[in-house]
């Protein structure tokens, strides 16, 4: 089985044959409404915010369409990863949604990458795997090459608001049928992961996809799909 993996600085990728998750029916009970107004700020009128819940939906639709099939035209994803940052949900949830409730947590696939600005894009060529254990907070990114082996870099993450912040502390290499490897990468365990280290910041997350900009300004999005092993 293929996957792809997100270096330190940059996000995993999967294998376009994954299918999304089965549990897509029981889609996650998100708001579509943007975050509430302070006192000080006037509400948006209800036909902008039914307008604009109407172009989030629409954008999803988008995502997920081009998650099945990766045939939905670059240009079409950009637009819909613009309506979707914009629209700043709710991210209340959002942690729960991405990592479970229990270990070892869930597991993403990475679909499309675009550049800083969403000026270009392109759905990633290579099989690559995140997983995300809410419970333990633990990440791992792994590429899986099928019988040539797999790359995982495995470490822990911290969560602020819509912020998750992540340091890898050992990598793993696998060789064919060989055991893997396991190197460590000497950084602090002591330590608590903060907007210095790498990081993404999540904007929509559902039962289905998932999206989120890198520290590094390029915004990506994510299915949801098996465990890879």
């Amino acid at each position: 089985m293929a996957a792809t993996l997100m270096l330190p600085n940059s996000p995993f990728k999967l294998s376009h044959n994954h299918r999304l998750s089965s549990s897509s029916a029981a889609t996650h009970s998100q708001r579509l409404l943007p975050l509430r107004a302070s006192p000080q700020q006037e509400s948006p009128p209800e036909g902008v915010l039914l307008e604009q819940n109407e172009g989030i939906k629409k954008s999803v639709k988008v995502l997920k369409d081009a998650a099945k099939t990766r045939k939905v035209g670059s240009e079409e994803v950009l637009a819909a990863l613009s309506v979707i940052e914009k629209a700043k949900l709710d991210p209340s949830e959002f942690l729960q949604t991405l990592g479970g409730t229990e270990s070892p947590g869930r597991t993403w696939m990475l679909v499309f990458t675009s550049n800083a600005g969403l000026k270009t894009g392109g759905y990633f060529p290579v099989t690559a795997v995140q997983r995300f254990d809410a419970d333990a907070m633990r990440i791992e990114n792994g590429v899986y090459l099928g019988p040539l082996g797999c790359l995982t870099f495995e470490g822990r993450f911290s969560w602020k608001k819509r912020i998750l912040a992540f340091i890898f502390e050992n990598i793993r290499i696998k060789v064919g049928p060989l055991g893997p490897l396991q190197i460590g990468l000497g950084n602090d365990k002591d330590r608590e992961p903060g907007t210095k280290d790498p990081f993404f910041i999540w904007f929509y997350i559902d039962q289905e996809i998932a999206v989120a900009r890198g520290r590094g300004g390029g915004t990506a999005f994510w299915c949801r799909c098996r465990r890879v092993s």
